[in-house]
Formats: structure tokens, sequence, C-alpha cells
């Protein structure tokens, strides 16, 4: 049985190629009631309360309990608790703010185009630095860049910080080369949408003609009003089987919190939360059947960063390896972007 408040499932990673026109929302999207031919029961709606220890979930008033639960509700994204910033800008991590972001693209021309990341843990980390390079591509396309000042203000001190300091250093080499001002460590405070003006904690202000911005993370209701909520705000786990303090209750994906050893938590991406459900469904199936081996979760996870004229790099991590994550950065090129293309359509075909 699956709960789910959407009608159609969009492939994330396409709603960059969705803001800058590449993409059209029928390409990216399916609905979710072909999951039905699978034998899967589809519950629409919103879920309000949990309970962990009787594996209960209420949806939309309806009690509904589970011999097995898998709690994967991601990532609340909350523009609202920063003054001004909803009214003022696209959030691109949805599908309609990459909608409304490709559609003022469209009548933009020229100004300051500004990319935010409005706190300093988010998911995809890789996502506000592709946006802004893919938006500088756009405009080059559509001969406007000569008339255009981009510029990315980030809440966090450099890209990518679990990635290690190489690769972050690399991403922001990509950012830069392409003449977009790159400001570190300016944490959003509010945002003037009228007179279209960014204030900062440090004190530092920036105007814009047109803003992108991925708005502040919180685990959702549900889960913060609930007993599995953590010290972190987000679920515990166990890093290699996603078990959580109940029986029979694991939790994947953003909702999860995973530490590192280096003092960060696993990047919150699909990446790990695909290796982490096929690690939760053998499991699952291995204690109804006492077939199989177990399966363990392994930090192992890769991720496409596209650089614009139809060019990506990919970066491979390790991210339990011992002392800190390995990582390896493979050089932006056409290949990897083909590859992440065919990804795309591999994900979208098994609806």
């Amino acid at each position: 049985m699956l709960v789910e408040r959407e009608s159609s499932f969009v492939f994330a990673p396409s709603l960059l190629w969705l803001m800058t026109g590449d993409r059209s929302t029928a390409q990216i999207s399916r609905p979710m009631t072909r999951l039905e031919r699978r034998g899967i029961e589809l519950v629409r709606g919103e879920v309000e309360r949990i309970d962990p220890v009787k594996r209960e979930v209420v949806v939309s008033g309806r009690t509904m309990a589970g011999d097995f639960l898998v709690i994967a509700l991601g990532a609340e994204l909350a523009p609202e608790t920063i003054p001004g910033l909803q009214d003022a800008g696209h959030n691109f991590y949805t599908l309609a703010g990459a909608e409304g972001l490709r559609d003022a693209l469209d009548g933009f021309d020229g100004g300051k185009l500004v990319v935010l990341t409005a706190a300093p843990a988010y998911k995809c980390p890789a996502a506000p630095y592709e946006a802004a390079m893919l938006l500088e591509s756009a405009c080059r396309k559509r001969g406007i860049r000569h008339k255009t000042e981009l510029a990315l203000f980030a809440a966090e001190p450099g890209p990518m910080g679990v990635a290690g300091p190489a690769v972050s250093a690399a991403v922001r080499g990509m950012v830069e080369a392409r003449d977009i001002g790159y400001h570190p460590e300016h944490q959003i405070q509010e945002v003037d949408a009228a007179g279209r003006r960014l204030k900062f904690t440090n004190g530092a202000e920036a105007s814009f003609d047109l803003l992108a911005y991925v708005p502040p993370h919180r685990a959702p209701r549900a889960v913060r009003e609930s007993a599995l909520a953590g010290e972190s705000g987000w679920i515990a786990v166990d890093r290699h089987t996603l078990r959580t303090w109940y029986d029979d209750v694991y939790a994947l994906g953003d909702v999860a919190s995973i530490p590192l050893k280096l003092g960060k938590p696993l990047p919150k991406a699909g990446v790990f939360a695909h290796g982490e459900a096929e690690v939760v469904a053998r499991n699952i199936v291995r204690s109804i059947t006492g077939k199989g081996q177990p399966a363990a979760f392994d930090g192992g996870g890769q991720c496409f960063i596209e650089t614009g004229d139809g060019k990506a790099g990919l970066g491979r991590g390790e991210f339990y390896a011992d002392p800190v994550p390995v990582m390896q950065l493979h050089s932006p090129g056409r290949l990897w972007h083909f590859v992440k293309v065919l990804f795309e359509k591999r994900w979208l075909a098994r609806f």
C-alpha cells in the first residue's frame, strides 16, 4: 500500500531542464495510478499523524495500520519562514516554481538574475550550482547574456561541502568561470519583494530583477509532531538498514538523518533514497519469507552536475568511508549529460 498526496510522479532531477524550457511538464511526469498495475494499492491523501508503536498512520482522517511501515515523506519546503521570500521569486525545487521560473525567463530581457540558497542545508546539494550555470547558458542562447548580471548567494561556505574541499573548489571554479558572481556565507534574513532587494544577516544587501531560490527545508509536520523526530528534527535511523528505534518501522530518503564521521549528515539526494529503498525492500521481503541474504546500505552515491551547453560532470562518492568521504569528480563533457538523459528516460519508462 502506498500513501501519496500527489496524483503524478515528477522526476525531480529534470526540474532544472523544465526551468530552462528544455522539458515540458508532461515529459517529466507520470500518473501515480500506473503503480496499480504492479499490484500496489494507492491511497491518495495527506499523512496527518504517525504512531510508530502501533505502526499506524492517519491519512486524511482515515486510520490505517501495517505490519511494516516505511516512512519516505521527504523534506517539507518552507519558503514562508523567510519574510518576503515566497512573493519575491521562484522556488525551482517544485514543479510550479520551475514552471513559473521558465515563464519568467521567457519574458526576461536582461538585468540582475540571482540564484539564492536560503539555508545552508538542502536536498540535492549540486542543484543550485547547476541552476546558476544552466540559467547562464540559457541567457547566452537567448542573446541576452551581455545584458544580464548573474549572481549566486549561498548560505553555505562553499558548494557541496560534504564532498570535501577539492570537489567544492572545483564546482566553485565551474561557476565562476562562467562569470557568475559567487557569494558564500550569505544567510538571507528577509526579502523586499516590492523593492526587489535581498537583506542578509551579515548586513549585506543586493538587488535583483529575477530571483530563483532554494527555500529552507524541515521535516513534515506529521514527523515533527511524532515520537520519531530526533534532536536534528529528522528521523534517526540505522545507517545500514534504515531501521528506526521502533520494530518494523523504517525511514528513508530526505526525511532520515544519518550522521557521518566528519560531523555532517549524509546529503539529502535522490540517489541515496533509491539505494536505501532497495535495501529496505529486500530486508522486509526477507523478514516475511525467511529467504535471501540481509542487505545493507553502504553510503555510496553519485550525482550529475549540469554545466549547460549540453555538458555535465559526474561526482562519485563513498560517504561511509573512514575517516572522511572519498569523492571523485569527472570533468564536464557531453558524455555525462547523455548518461543523465538515459537515466531520466529509464526512470520514466519504469512507470
